[in-house]
This record gives C-alpha cells, structure tokens and sequence, in this order.
C-alpha cells in the first residue's frame, strides 16, 4: 500500500495534541479510573470521533471507557464478500514510573545519529551510546520530551495511528472494509487489563490491541502472571531483654526475600525465561509486607513458581508460628497464546499486513501482560501489533514519526484483508 503523507502531518499532530494531556494512572487505589484526570483524554477522543464520522461513539461515564463504530460498507461496494468483522484497542493511560504533567513533545526532523540535546537548561542528553535503537532511526523524524516526564507514546502513539486510520475510512467510503469497533480504554498501566470494556457494546467478535515497542513487531504470547503478598507478624520487645522473645518481622521478610532464586529475576532474565519480581518491602520489627509478581510463559513451570512460594512460606510458618506468617497468591492474567492459537487465521492476517506494508513480521513473547491477554480469556481473542516508541515508562521516551505512519497504512491493510474474507 503507498504511503500517503497526510497520514504522516495527522500522526504527528495528534501524538502531540494527546501527549499534552495528562493522563498518567496511580497504583493502590480502588477508584474507577484510578484517576480522573483520564476523563480530559477520553471527552477528547469522544469529540473527536464524532467529528470524523464514526458512528455509535459512546463515552462510559462510569468507567472511562471510549466506543465508536465504522460500519461495514460491503453491502455497497462488494458484491462478492460479507468480510469479517474486526476491532482495535488502545490504552489512554500513561504510566507511573515518570511524570506525565506538563509533557513539552518537540519533532527532531531527519535525526542523523548524534547525541540529542533534550533540555539545555538541565543539561538533559539522550546518546546512541546509552539507547542504542536510535540507530535504527537515522533519517527520519522523531517526538521527543524535554527529558523531564514521559512523552505518552505508550499508548498514545497507538491511539493517533487508530484515530488516523479512522478518519481516513470515513472520508473514503469508496474503500471496502468489514464493521470495525474502535475502544480506549483506561489504567493498562497499573493492571486495568480492560476489564471494564463492554463486549456487548464493543460488538466486534476478534480485535487487536495496540501496544509495545519497535515497529513491526507483533505478540501471541504473554506471560501468565499471578501477584502475591508475604504477611508477617512479629513480636517487638526491648532489645536489651530480647533474647529468646523477639520474633523480628523486618528480618523475616529478608530471609524470605533471600529464599528466592538469585537467577531468577527481572534483571537476570529474557526470552521467555520467567522470574519472581519483588516489588516492594515494608519492614519493621512488629510487622512486614513483602509484595512481589510471579511471570512465566510456560504454565506448568509457573505453577511450579507459585508451589515454590507457598513451600518458602510453609518453612517459615514452621520456623517462627502458623499464625505469624500468610501468603496470599492472587491470579492476574494467563499467556493469551492459549487462545489466540485457536485463531490462527489472526496472527496470518497480521503477519500478511504487515509484510505488505514493506516490514519483516517479527513475533516475540512479550514479558508482560496485555489487555489483549485479559480479553482473550474473557471471549475476545485479542493478539497485539507494536505502537511503535521507543523507551516506554521513561524520561527518554520517543516516537519516531514513521513508525505511526506505517501503523496506519498497517491497519489499514488489516481492514482490506478482513473485508475480503
């Protein structure tokens, strides 16, 4: 498919438009989104899917979640297919790990492989030394932060790519395409994993969600995760007359800390080699809170994890008291591969598209979770296409503007595939 350049001006000027909005979400809390400030995005989108066209464009106040619909035109414009129909799913979150408030995106046109000078008054550089993809970039054109916050590519730069396909259907109507459903929805970041999207109201029986890294790339895999917490009661008494009576839960917590695999974590594993993550330990004398994920793509050596959790905590129950110590494992999501290998023809479709569009499909096992991962499992087989940024979660976080133009020539293809099934 050729490229047209209006993909590439409305990418880029919406990718900035969207980053400007503060949309990060928060850990621990029970609210729905788990922050408001999500709503400023959603409204947004809303507007603007009503403007371009799509129709039966729906804004759950309750739990900020964007619908729109493109209806199938194949009854008009081809007599020999009914297609099929299809959705497309982007998170409208931003992550914690960095500040999302004031995002300042500026374009670095026709980058030529050099140190980038991100903030001047801080002295903020981004070097190829340091992020060496930059490389794989020369020549083109990318939006970059001023190296205080994020920039929200993840998943922002997905949602332009949608949105731009969306409009560019709506204005060609002579272009055949199956129903296709449109959903954003919020709090990816921190484990939301879709769970409030409407299948009914979505309509689509398949859909992608589009999330992830470099172009071209394309996930049937997940992780199979699940969270777990180690609870510890300890007994607290003067350290001068302790002997025999204190039970130190903050020493506790360490010792089960050190029962985990030295090998076995985030920072000494790849590929589909699964890990245990501790991701924090609060820690006194009378009590500790040691909260820690669980990964791995292959289910029967993730269950082996979890028995090895419980078998760290049945040690300690014996050592120090049954009633001192709880764990407690709570299920999160499983490898979408499960399901998605029962719809082999979505993964053809992708890898079809995407080779037509001028890239090499690559398939990775993504170690991580994705609202794909979630939907798969609740009936909506749901594999996922990469968005196309680089440096997620950080301050150096970029997108180079080719990669979301070649992610609508991508979808694009996807929906003249689907049309003619």
């Amino acid at each position: 498919m050729a490229s047209d350049r209006s993909y590439y001006e409305s990418v880029k000027e919406r990718l900035i438009r969207y980053a400007q909005v503060d949309t990060q979400s928060i850990n621990g809390t029970d609210a729905v989104p788990t922050t408001a400030k999500q709503f400023d995005l959603a409204r947004m989108l809303r507007d603007e899917l009503e403007e371009i066209g799509v129709q039966d464009v729906f804004l759950d106040e309750k739990c900020c979640v964007v619908y729109g619909k493109i209806p199938s035109n194949l009854s008009n414009v081809s007599k020999e297919h009914t297609g099929r129909d299809i959705g497309f799913i982007a998170h409208m979150d931003t992550a914690p790990d960095a500040s999302g408030s004031g995002v300042r995106p500026w374009v670095l046109e026709n980058y030529r492989g050099q140190d980038i000078l991100l903030n001047e008054q801080h002295q903020i550089v981004m070097s190829p030394e340091e992020f060496p993809n930059l490389l794989q970039y020369i020549g083109q054109d990318l939006i970059l932060t001023d190296g205080t916050t994020l920039l929200g590519g993840d998943d922002k730069a997905s949602i332009a790519s949608i949105m731009t396909m969306a409009e560019h259907l709506c204005r060609h109507p002579e272009i055949p395409h199956a129903g296709i459903s449109l959903a954003f929805t919020p709090d990816e970041e921190v484990g939301g994993l879709a769970r409030d999207l409407d299948l009914e109201r979505f309509g689509a029986p398949i859909a992608y969600t589009l999330d992830g890294d470099h172009l071209g790339y394309y996930e049937d895999e997940t992780f199979n995760a699940s969270s777990a917490e180690f609870t510890i009661r300890g007994q607290s008494v003067h350290t001068g007359t302790a002997k025999g009576i204190m039970i130190n839960a903050a020493d506790i917590a360490a010792e089960f800390i050190g029962m985990l695999p030295a090998d076995e974590r985030p920072q000494t594993t790849d590929g589909r080699q699964g890990f245990y993550h501790v991701v924090s330990c609060q820690a006194d004398c009378e009590n500790a809170v040691v909260k820690l994920i669980v990964r791995d793509h292959d289910p029967e050596l993730f269950l082996k994890r979890e028995e090895y959790l419980k078998c760290c905590s049945d040690v300690l129950k014996k050592k120090y008291g049954e009633d001192r110590i709880t764990l407690t494992i709570t299920p999160t999501y499983r490898n979408m591969k499960e399901v998605i290998d029962r719809v082999p023809f979505m993964i053809d479709v992708l890898k079809e598209a995407i080779s037509n569009c001028g890239i090499d499909p690559v398939c990775e096992p993504f170690r991580g979770g994705t609202d794909g991962a979630a939907l798969s499992f609740r009936g909506l087989p749901c594999p996922n296409l990469s968005a196309g940024y680089e440096n997620a979660h950080g301050r150096f976080e970029y997108v180079p503007i080719q990669s979301m133009e070649k992610n609508v020539e991508i979808l694009l293809e996807m929906c003249r595939i689907y049309a003619n099934m």
